[in-house]
């Protein structure tokens, strides 16, 4: 290897490439300042709403059934009281196209409200754990550059924290998905017992700590799509967190003669203090434009606000605005996305409810048994054995009846007399044998054939197939 080339200094990248690396390469640990404005509070509010709301849910109940169950290994969904099973695929899939116009929609409307506002990662880094680490370091309230350095015992104590923390968030997030009845007794109990359950909480509560203590505002930078998404699901007119150019620029130092009008100075009503930056959570200056990085928290609001207030001028030098409001070009609401997107969630939405109101209390299908395709019995009837697989929708035990109702003539046998029982929420396979009269085929060798099934509550399902037999 060539020594004198590996020894040639790093070349300067054109272009500053991310905002948590140092010129060198290695990593620039955002610290950022704390301004509590009016923005702030606000967030604060949604923030720890939030976090009561996704901690309550697993509690709450209607109807006898959780808010929101994710149950797996048990293939079993349950939204707002509704039982959702693997077959009901329309239904799902109706719900995640929903939930993805809700996103396009909002994103349209008020650019990144999710990330600044809703984001979990956002929540939880600016409202939970970045305060404990400003109270390790001296900075509660104020934020910024470390008051004393967090090594030894205060590194060890942090790190308890945050651990408690993280396992508290864990087993909540995988309450969602066992019930708190069951994560309840598992807390309870050896996890030997339970080594899944055991091996998802520890991996969850392993992938936050990671998360909260070292990757950071990098998920936002590095791992979500959601930024590089947004160049598609933005338009000039749609809310994002700006800087307005022609009012800030030029920049200059210092107070402004406020006696002259903002066309007779000199510069503009930036004072280039750089407040902007140092309180950005991921480390980027907003007067460089709309960019990827900038995930609309508002701090650069509060900050630029606080200090044009200061120097006695108009405060929203920065401001929820749109692109072409900011060029002093007019701001249409109504286009083509903000009406075509409500459209298509209006049509998804009643459709999801449309399918949801015709779902029973039961699902009944016929499905064909192996085997010879018919049989010979006696008197000339003729035999189509199946398999009758009915799903309980409810989550009370259930006892079912089976009868022909077509053709006449036929008849229906079972091991149970015509009679099946199945628990709440369960499903079985259920053998019959449908006999019919050899004159009832046509001359294809085929038949037409209904079965009504009725439950204890009177629901009656019909089935139909066709029955194979002699030409």
């Amino acid at each position: 290897m060539n020594t004198e080339s590996s020894q040639l200094p790093l070349l300067t990248p054109p272009e500053h490439v991310l905002s948590t690396l140092e010129g060198d390469g290695s990593r620039r640990w955002l610290r950022p300042k704390l301004s509590q404005g009016v923005w702030w509070k606000r967030r604060r509010t949604v923030a720890y709403v939030l976090i009561a709301v996704f901690v309550a849910i697993p509690h709450l109940r209607v109807g006898g059934k959780p808010l929101v169950l994710l149950d797996i290994p048990a293939r079993k969904f349950v939204f707002f009281g509704h039982t959702f099973l693997p077959t009901d695929t329309v239904l799902l899939a109706l719900l995640l196209v929903s939930v993805l116009v809700t996103i396009v929609l909002a994103t349209a409307l008020t650019g990144r409200v999710w990330c600044g506002w809703g984001c979990p990662q956002t929540v939880y880094m600016e409202y939970l754990f970045r305060p404990i680490d400003r109270f390790f370091e001296k900075t509660t309230g104020r934020g910024g550059k470390p008051k004393r350095k967090v090594t030894g015992l205060l590194a060890v104590a942090r790190f308890l924290v945050y651990l408690v923390l993280c396992m508290f968030l864990a087993h909540t997030f995988l309450a969602y998905f066992v019930g708190t009845e069951r994560l309840a007794m598992w807390i309870r109990s050896n996890p030997v017992n339970h080594p899944v359950a055991f091996l998802v909480m520890f991996g969850t509560t392993a992938l936050m700590m990671f998360d909260f203590l070292f990757f950071r505002e990098q998920l936002c930078l590095i791992a979500c799509p959601y930024g590089r998404f947004q160049s598609v699901m933005l338009d000039r007119h749609s809310l994002i967190v700006g800087y307005d150019k022609g009012r800030g620029e030029p920049r200059e130092k210092g107070k402004r003669d406020t006696s002259l009008p903002p066309e007779q100075r000199k510069a503009g009503d930036c004072v280039d203090c750089n407040q902007c930056v140092v309180v950005c959570p991921t480390g980027i200056d907003i007067r460089d434009g709309l960019q990827m990085e900038c995930i609309n928290c508002t701090q650069c609001i509060d900050a630029c606000d606080d200090v044009m207030e200061k120097v006695g001028l108009p405060t929203g030098l920065i401001r929820y605005s749109s692109q072409d409001a900011m060029e002093g070009k007019p701001s249409r609401f109504l286009r083509v996305r903000t009406i075509l997107y409500p459209a298509l969630l209006m049509v998804v939405l009643g459709l999801f409810f449309f399918v949801l109101s015709t779902k029973f209390a039961f699902d009944a299908r016929l499905l064909r048994a192996t085997g010879n395709p018919f049989q010979r019995g006696e008197q000339g009837l003729i035999l189509n054995n199946f398999r009758l697989r009915l799903v309980n929708r409810t989550d009370e035990p259930q006892a079912y009846k089976f009868s022909v109702v077509a053709p006449s003539g036929a008849t229906l046998r079972n091991d149970s007399d015509g009679t099946a029982e199945l628990d709440g929420g369960a499903q079985e396979l259920f053998p019959i044998t449908i006999q019919v009269p050899s004159s009832k085929f046509n001359a294809l060798g085929q038949c037409d054939a209904a079965i009504d099934i009725t439950d204890e509550q009177g629901n009656t399902k019909t089935v139909t197939t066709k029955l194979l037999g002699p030409r």
